[in-house]
């Protein structure tokens, strides 16, 4: 068993870590990482419908693709995520229970009460701490978790609210639960890397022949390509996302009713209709055509419409009224 050490905060970086060391590590690993503010989407989400797109643009939220299903997290400094890789023999290699059962015996040492329940959650009084996913690549098994030491319940909340009937799609689609975090059931004062430290140490005296491993130049190299080269990216982390019908409806005064419908597939518009009571000079027949093939972004959408005058078509509507009407 190694335990990898890693203290970089970037998200991007970190589950490009994830990938590498599960595709380039023969031995068992462990590692204990956090991330800045982010929100983390399963790998079969459609991105634009797990996040509240103008609360994470304001608060310089970041968004980052993972490798495995599931539903969105919320990460900040005060949740600590955990990962185990193995190469595994067994036919069945979705076996939750194992991996989270360190959590769970280390909470437990502390006198917390924490409980595996459902398909994959750990709890304390009937409240979510953890949510845990997993990958299989070849025979090798990635699983990984989050653990909700201090992190900020109401970012947590307001990053993931989103208005469910301006999407229509077959991607998976998240449960939200009651949340509680750790600090909040200890008997004891504890620091999220001190708790950190408890498991880590737990992990070494469960694996005798555990060592610690330092991640070599060579490997720093390879994560950071793959890190730009992928999960720092749009097309990762938006346009990956499954095909999807969005539809919002923005209600104007002087401008009326603009309905804004969207067929995008691999994050591209591949149709936009606009529907509504409005009155333009221009018909906005033609504002659709020049949508059509653009990436489904708001800096790409704005760079096709700022040369436009818009209100040609909407009458006594501005571009940043339009805008919204995307997202």
């Amino acid at each position: 068993m190694l335990i990898i050490r890693r203290n970089t905060t970037d998200p991007f970086f970190n589950l490009a870590a994830e990938e590498y060391i599960l595709k380039h590590f023969d031995e068992e690993t462990f590692a204990l990482w956090r991330n800045d503010r982010s929100i983390i989407v399963g790998k079969h989400q459609n991105t634009l419908a797990e996040i509240n797109q103008e609360y994470i643009a304001e608060h310089g939220i970041k968004v980052v693709r993972r490798l495995s299903g599931g539903g969105a997290v919320f990460h900040d400094l005060g949740n600590l995520n955990f990962t185990f890789t193995e190469t595994s023999r067994d036919e069945n290699k979705i076996n939750f229970r194992k991996f989270t059962q360190p959590i769970l015996d280390v909470l437990q040492r502390m006198g917390v009460d924490a409980r595996f329940e459902g398909r994959n959650d750990l709890t304390i009084d009937g409240m979510k701490f953890s949510g845990n996913a997993m990958h299989i690549w070849k025979d090798k098994v990635l699983h990984h978790g989050t653990l909700l030491f201090s992190s900020e319940i109401p970012d947590l909340s307001e990053a993931l609210r989103v208005d469910p009937s301006k999407f229509t799609d077959k991607a998976v689609k998240s449960v939200r639960s009651r949340v509680t975090n750790i600090q909040e059931h200890l008997k004891e004062e504890l620091d999220v890397m001190q708790f950190a430290d408890r498991i880590e140490h737990y992990i070494a005296e469960q694996y005798p022949d555990a060592t610690l491993y330092e991640l070599t130049r060579e490997d720093l190299r390879q994560i950071r390509e793959l890190r730009d080269s992928k999960y720092a990216t749009w097309g990762w982390n938006f346009g990956y996302s499954p095909r999807y019908n969005f539809r919002k409806v923005l209600r104007i005064q002087g401008s009326g009713i603009i309905e804004v419908n969207l067929d995008v597939h691999d994050g591209i518009i591949r149709q936009v209709h606009f529907f509504g009571d409005y009155f333009g000079v221009l018909d906005s027949e033609e504002l659709e055509q020049a949508l059509t093939g653009a990436d489904h972004r708001e800096d790409r959408i704005r760079e096709i419409l700022e040369p436009i005058d818009v209100s040609a078509y909407f009458a006594n509507l501005a571009l940043d009224e339009l805008l919204p009407g995307f997202f």
